[in-house]
């Protein structure tokens, strides 16, 4: 008796997403994985490269760890000795002017606790004297979803929206919070809305509902790797081929189509033929490769737009600095400034400032600067130069740093981040119900089921074990057949 093949499915797309579900795929030997990337290395946001002779993230640095799918890939991955906590150091928020600490207890930038919030003198004393008012106010209609900008501005105030929401959503999303779905923002505070009246009572329940998952946990928020978060899709790249997946880089997949029991793939002229597929890619080349398949999905994908931003990594010598006490701050719009974000990173990372501290005889520090919003793309029109230079003028003038750096690097993120516009959630639906008589297809990645890694891993995961059951479906109806 003949051997039954392996159903052979493509995982096109190298991000996170795509490697999380290329590796799930080789948890069990009864699939053939080939998983195609087009550019010349996976990782998509994940890179580490060297500043100054130190490795250090040129993406995302930290990944939260009060979710378990990241840690349980880093750790099957052989990466479990790695994984460490960014130090408590607190964070600051430039406000009315001034560096203040960042409030505790913010909820999607929702205060819970409004003692903390006064003493931190974010707000004016108009403003906060405005928020008690969401207490005795009715009931906010949501409908099927809202702005978290008009919704907190109408619940707590615009001061609220500008200075504590627009740059803690900025930093997740690099969004605007006005267009920006609370439904998909903070699914769980969205809900709880359609049957509070009080928002600041439903911001508490869903603290004190993250904080019970936090303790249950038994560990910090948020996790990193030592070496760089980077080192992640390394550490998978190399193992994967060793686990049966073929992993192409350099393989931009230029057009698919639907065929009997399965899918054409094509490397242009080359053509490749799966039984599934798991579609890891940004939304527009989702699209596009589904345009003749499977149109009005493609129509829905098409319409999700992204947000480019830059980030500007600068090593200092130790000795020059003022203290650096903190994690680094945010910058609201309002405040006038094209930066976004500074996090002095090894401050923030202790194996980053072990690694610094012995890279010179002075020791090094290393500061990354975050530039880009939804929107404003006049700042990366730059070059390189003039976007490193903004950024040491902007520090000088906010924290008293020199001009004078040892080193620097500047690395863009074309279209990196998906809009999560009102209405987002449904627009996924309506992507995936008009691709449900298509199972051995599914989509995967930051456009559906979140940005952070967590979700586009947890997303890599879901749609490998949808195509996989699907294609073992289809080979069973297959051999009934022929019976």
């Amino acid at each position: 008796m003949a051997v039954p093949r392996k159903p052979e499915i493509a995982v096109i797309g190298g991000g996170i997403t795509g490697l999380a579900s290329a590796w799930e795929l080789a948890e069990s030997d009864d699939v053939s994985v080939t998983l195609l990337e087009a550019s010349q290395q996976v990782g998509g946001k994940l890179r580490i490269s060297p500043v100054a002779g130190v490795n250090v993230d040129e993406g995302a640095e930290s990944m939260l760890a009060i979710r378990p799918e990241a840690l349980r890939l880093a750790s099957a991955a052989g990466l479990r000795p790695s994984i460490v906590h960014p130090a408590t150091r607190g964070a600051q928020l430039l406000s009315r002017g001034a560096l203040r600490a960042l409030p505790p207890g913010l909820v999607s930038g929702v205060p819970t606790d409004l003692r903390a919030l006064a003493a931190s003198r974010v707000l004016s004393l108009p403003g906060l004297l405005r928020i008690p008012l969401d207490q005795v106010m009715g009931r906010t209609y949501v409908g099927e979803d809202v702005s978290v900008g008009a919704f907190l501005g109408e619940r707590l105030g615009r001061e609220v929206v500008d200075r504590i929401a627009e740059p803690l959503l900025a930093g997740v999303y690099a969004g605007n919070a006005d267009e920006l779905s609370l439904r998909m923002a903070n699914p769980y505070l969205f809900r709880l809305m359609t049957r509070e009246s009080s928002l600041l009572n439903a911001a508490k329940e869903t603290r004190t509902g993250s904080a019970a998952i936090a303790g249950a946990r038994q560990g910090p928020v948020f996790a990193g790797l030592s070496g760089g978060l980077g080192r992640l899709p390394e550490k998978l790249a190399t193992a994967l081929p060793g686990r049966g997946v073929r992993l192409r880089t350099g393989a931009e997949v230029t057009r698919m189509r639907r065929i009997r029991d399965g899918w054409e793939v094509f490397l242009g002229e080359e053509r490749l033929a799966f039984d599934g597929v798991v579609l890891a890619a940004p939304a527009p080349a989702s699209a596009g490769l589904l345009r003749t398949s499977a149109p009005f999905a493609a129509v829905q994908l098409q319409s999700v737009d992204y947000a480019s931003v830059a980030i500007v990594t600068l090593a200092y010598r130790s000795a020059a600095l003022p203290p650096l006490t903190t994690s680094g701050f945010l910058v609201p719009p309002i405040e006038g400034h094209l930066i976004k974000g500074v996090t002095y990173s090894t401050t923030k990372w202790d194996w980053l400032a072990r690694a610094a501290k012995t890279s010179t005889r002075n020791g090094l520090t290393i500061i990354r600067v975050s530039m880009g919003r939804y929107g404003d793309a006049d700042v990366l029109e730059r070059d390189d130069a003039d976007l490193a230079e903004l950024a040491r003028i902007e520090l000088t003038a906010l924290v008293g740093l020199p001009l004078d750096t040892v080193a620097e690097r500047v690395t863009r993120w074309d279209r990196a981040l998906p809009q999560y516009r009102v209405g987002h959630v449904d627009l996924v639906s309506r992507a995936r119900e008009a691709l449900q008589d298509v199972p051995t297809l599914a989509l995967a990645g930051a456009a559906f089921d979140g940005v952070g890694i967590p979700s586009c891993i947890a997303s890599g995961i879901s749609a490998a074990r949808q195509v996989s059951r699907a294609v073992h479906e289809q080979a069973e109806r297959r051999r009934n057949a022929h019976v």
